[in-house]
């Protein structure tokens, strides 16, 4: 597929209407801190200089002329508080920055320190690549390293689980509690600061009032008031989320939340266009290939669907591989009451399409296929990804916990994986009611195939990367897929394929709601990891200086401010 056919494609695409998406560690069995290494092939070393160039760089901007002069204002101070929770995110991630950064006299080295927030390579399993930095703890920086698993589990402590606290010792060598409000106390009084600066240049009174109840949330830890705030949120040009958000840093429990930013710029006639799904949940619900116990939670309907530029990304959401679509809030509370948010982030899924899918695509899917693999079907399967995590079931059967906190290390992956195969269930249900006419089924399967090569290569400490790594396991011993052992190529399978589609979702479904921590264990275990041809195929997209992910050029200079 030529480079000048994707543009016309994405630009055809842009004008009409959409379809189309985007983790833990074993413990060991002694009980020690989680710390091992992972081993790597020899062709993934991060001793090799070529390992610094798998991030293609990419400039983050978008029109801002629609804009008003008070719009233009607010950008700015967005953009300088989540450069705070970029600060945070290092403390939570490594410690502080730049004793580490000083002491790197390689500025390719430097840079991907930077862009891995701390000596790991976070699309390498948590290699070190800093001589002497040692092995990633598994806990980051939200509990004492020399912890125990059992330890924690064997502390009496209320509350230990908790989103927001940090797990400390004392000189005692006692374990205890301290809140991020607590803990980082002069950074969110800054950030807080800045966000009501933003308040009173907000034209929106819905915004405004956002911010301000946002503002309050990072300096108390309670988040859940400014959540339904953003829920009710709809029209808005500009939108921020901020705060401690995802889990996904905290590969020993699954708990703790790290904080990170992203400022984004509403497309309005695109988000007006993907509205209409967000109706048929309570009906896809319904339809899931599950017995009814594992989908009696009936999702909100008021849910919606969203298209946006991204201007900036900071802190998680910027470490390592990039985020092109976002489902929020995670808590199970509001989610049930009024849904959830999906934000498509266009500008940064149309560069990795054109970037990665597409050279993957040329190299591992069969000749005749490629026609298939289309940037409308990756927008849509991204998105019914996001959307998909409303789908399913949120407590497990016997009402005794959340799948969050049931699953622990491996809820994210599990979780990933269950959006990405519901998303797959989405798309076909909606093409048979006719609500997607554009492309084909194939399309969609194909470009799935092809993103799961994508995915994959974001390693094992990815929630999405070890999500792919079942899905490709699992449709392998479905024969969803065959491989030319000639010519290295996948072909899609489609009776099979659409069978295996089916089957994982009941599958992954079952798991979360049976809440059986040894089984998803196991599951993982046997499923999650790269078989010997697999990995020669990812060789084959490293030897071919593929990029990996993006990462940006950002900031007011870029945008024009």
């Amino acid at each position: 597929m030529k480079a000048n056919t994707i543009l016309i494609i994405s630009a055809l695409f842009f004008l009409t209407a959409c379809q189309q998406a985007e983790s833990p560690a074993p413990e060991n069995s002694a009980g020690e801190p989680e710390v091992a290494v992972r081993e790597l092939p020899a062709e993934l070393a991060v001793e090799q200089p070529s390992r610094y160039d798998i991030y293609a760089t990419v400039r983050l901007t978008t029109d801002l002329s629609h804009l008003t002069d008070s719009q233009r204002q607010m950008i700015p101070l967005l953009i300088e508080a989540s450069k705070i929770m970029d600060d945070l995110f290092w403390l939570q991630a490594y410690g502080d920055r730049e004793p580490l950064l000083n002491s790197i006299d390689d500025p390719a080295q430097r840079r991907f320190a930077d862009i891995n927030y701390g000596p790991w390579d976070r699309l390498a399993a948590d290699q070190p690549f800093v001589e002497n930095a040692g092995p990633k703890p598994l806990g980051a920086g939200f509990y004492p390293r020399d912890m125990s698993k059992e330890e924690f589990e064997a502390w009496g402590q209320e509350g230990k689980d908790g989103l927001y606290t940090l797990v400390k010792r004392n000189e005692a060598g006692e374990l205890y509690l301290q809140t991020y409000s607590e803990a980082y106390a002069a950074q969110l009084r800054d950030s807080a600061g800045l966000l009501r600066q933003a308040a009173e240049l907000a034209e929106d009174p819905e915004f405004a009032n956002y911010l301000l109840m946002r503002a309050s949330a990072l300096e108390t830890d309670n988040f859940q008031p400014s959540d339904m705030a953003w829920m009710d949120m709809k029209n808005n040009p500009i939108e921020l989320v901020i705060g401690p958000i995802e889990t996904y840093e905290d590969l020993l429990f699954g708990y703790r939340a790290a904080y990170e930013s992203y400022v984004l710029i509403k497309d309005q006639e695109w988000s007006e266009r993907l509205a209409r799904f967000a109706q048929y949940l309570p009906e896809l619900q319904t339809g899931l290939p599950v017995p009814e116990a594992y989908k009696q939670e009936m999702p909100g309907s008021d849910a919606d669907l969203n298209a946006y530029d991204v201007v900036y990304y900071a802190g998680h959401s910027n470490a390592g591989s990039k985020t092109i679509a976002i489902n929020l809030p995670n808590d199970e509370e509001v989610q049930l009451a009024k849904g959830t948010r999906r934000l498509q982030l266009k500008n940064a899924m149309l560069a990795k399409y054109n970037q990665i899918l597409v050279p993957i695509s040329d190299m591992l899917i069969a000749e005749d296929q490629r026609e298939h693999v289309t940037f409308q079907s990756f927008f849509g399967n991204t998105m019914f990804h996001e959307v998909a995590h409303g789908l399913g079931i949120k407590t497990t059967l016997d009402g005794q916990s959340t799948v969050r906190h049931a699953m622990k290390e491996h809820a994210s992956a599990l979780e990933e994986g269950k959006a990405d195969i519901l998303g797959l269930y989405m798309v076909q249900k909606l093409r048979e009611k006719g609500e997607i006419t554009e492309g084909e089924l194939m399309d969609d399967y194909v470009t799935f195939m092809a993103g799961i090569f994508r995915s994959v290569r974001f390693g094992a400490s990815s929630a999405h990367g070890k999500a792919n790594m079942i899905r490709f396991n699992f449709f392998k011993q479905a024969g969803a897929f065959s491989r030319d052992d000639e010519t290295g190529a996948y072909r899609v399978n489609l009776p099979e394929f659409e069978q295996a589609v089916k089957d994982l979702s009941n599958r992954l479904l079952t798991l979360q709601g049976d809440g059986d921590y040894a089984a998803v264990d196991a599951f993982v275990a046997e499923m999650g990891t790269v078989g010997s041809q697999l990995q020669t195929d990812l060789d084959r997209l490293a030897s071919a200086a593929i990029p990996v992910d993006i990462v940006f050029e950002q900031g007011t200079g870029v945008l024009g401010l």
